[in-house]
C-alpha cells in the first residue's frame, strides 16, 4: 500500500459492475485494478470503469495476486465466510456482501480469522457510512423526540426472474437474509438497543421466506418490520417518541430509491426536513476501509456490530421454526 488502497472484486456479480466498481473508482484512495472471473465478456463492462484492469481466471489467482491490498466479495451469500477466512489468509482487507455470515456463530469464526491474520474483514451495511444515519442517531440520543416508544420499518421489492440466487435455498437466499439486515442494522445502530423478537410470520417459496413481518422490542420500546421480494419498491423507517416523530424517507438506498431526508416533527414546532443530497454512502464505505488500512481510524460498522444484527436474525428464524413456518438451520 502507498497512498491508496488496490482493489480487486471476486466475481463479476451485476450489483459489483453496477455499483461498487464504480464506487471503488470515486472514492479516494482507492482504486480498482483487478477482477476474478473466467468469462472474459462479464469482465469488459469493470475493464471500462478501470481502463488497465488485470483480469484472473480464479479467485485463488486473485487472491495470489501482491499488487492487491483489498477485494471486495459479492459472491453468494453461502460462500461469504469461507472466502472472506481466505482472502484473510492471503494477506488481503476484505469488504464482504451482506449477510456476511449465516449464522452469529460465523461471525466468531470470522473475529478469530480478523484477529489471527491482523487483516480487516468487514460487511458491507453501507448505512452505517451515510451521514443521515449519524443525524439520526445523534437527534435520539439528544432526547430531540422524548423517549422513544415506536420503530417500524419496511424494506420491499418485486423479484420477478425465478433463476434469481436470492431465491435458492442452496445458497441461503430469502428477503431476510437479504434485505432484513437493513431495518434490524438501522434500529440497533440509530438506538443502541439489541431487540428480541417475540413474534413473527413468514411466506415460504421452494425453501426460502419471500416476505416476512416481524415484531421485536427493546425494553419499552416496540420495533416492528416488513421485508419482501414479492411486492413493489417501498423502504420506510420511521422512529415515534413522547414529543416527536422521526422519518427516515430513503433509509437504505438514498439516491437510487429517493433522495436522503430526514423529515423531523416536534409537538408544538414546524416540521423540518434535514437533506442530504450529496451523500454518497457506497463510495464512503470504501473510503472507510482506506481510512482504516492507510490512517489507522476504526472501522465504523465492524463485526461485532454486525454479528448483533445476525443474531436478530438467528431469533427471527428459530421464532418461524417454531411455529413451523421457517426452514431450519443452513
Amino acid at each position: 500500500m502507498t497512498d491508496h488502497i488496490r482493489w480487486g472484486i471476486l466475481g463479476a456479480a451485476g450489483f459489483a459492475r453496477k455499483t461498487m466498481a464504480p464506487a471503488l473508482n470515486e472514492a479516494r484512495r482507492a482504486r480498482l485494478v483487478a477482477l476474478a472471473t473466467r468469462d472474459p465478456a462479464r469482465a469488459a463492462p469493470f475493464a471500462a470503469i478501470a481502463p488497465g484492469l488485470r483480469v484472473h481466471d480464479s479467485y485463488d489467482a486473485l487472491l495470489a495476486d501482491p499488487e492487491i491490498d483489498a477485494v471486495y466479495i459479492p459472491l453468494p451469500n453461502a460462500l461469504h465466510v469461507d472466502w472472506s477466512i481466505r482472502a484473510a489468509q492471503a494477506g488481503k482487507a476484505v469488504l464482504c456482501e451482506k449477510p456476511i455470515g449465516l449464522h452469529a456463530s460465523d461471525f466468531d469464526r470470522l473475529i478469530a480469522a480478523r484477529e489471527k491474520t491482523g487483516k480487516l474483514i468487514a460487511e458491507a451495511w453501507m448505512p452505517a457510512h451515510h451521514p443521515q444515519w449519524a443525524a439520526v442517531r445523534d437527534l435520539i440520543a439528544a432526547g430531540r423526540l422524548g423517549a422513544l416508544h415506536s420503530v417500524t420499518g419496511a424494506f420491499t421489492y418485486g423479484l420477478a426472474d425465478p433463476g434469481n440466487i436470492r431465491l435458492s435455498a442452496d445458497l441461503a437466499g430469502g428477503a431476510l437474509r437479504d434485505v432484513g439486515v437493513y431495518p434490524i442494522g438501522a434500529f440497533r445502530f440509530a438506538t443502541g438497543l439489541e431487540p428480541e423478537v417475540i413474534w413473527a410470520d413468514a411466506i415460504m417459496e421452494n425453501g426460502v421466506d419471500t416476505s416476512a413481518w416481524v415484531q421485536a422490542r427493546a425494553g419499552d420500546i416496540r420495533f416492528s418490520f416488513h421485508v419482501s421480494m414479492r411486492t413493489i419498491r417501498y423502504q420506510s423507517m420511521v422512529f415515534e417518541g413522547s414529543h416527536g416523530r422521526l422519518s427516515v424517507m430513503a433509509p437504505f438506498n438514498p439516491g437510487q430509491y429517493g433522495q436522503a431526508d430526514l423529515i423531523l416533527a416536534i409537538e408544538g414546532q414546524p416540521q423540518r426536513t434535514i437533506s442530504f443530497p450529496n451523500a454518497r454512502q457506497y463510495a464512503l464505505q470504501v473510503e472507510a476501509v482506506a481510512a482504516t488500512l492507510l490512517d489507522g481510524a476504526a472501522f465504523p460498522y465492524p463485526l461485532e456490530a454486525a454479528r448483533g444484527t445476525q443474531a436478530a436474525i438467528d431469533a427471527v428464524f428459530a421464532t418461524l421454526d417454531e411455529k413451523g413456518v421457517g426452514y431450519g438451520p443452513q
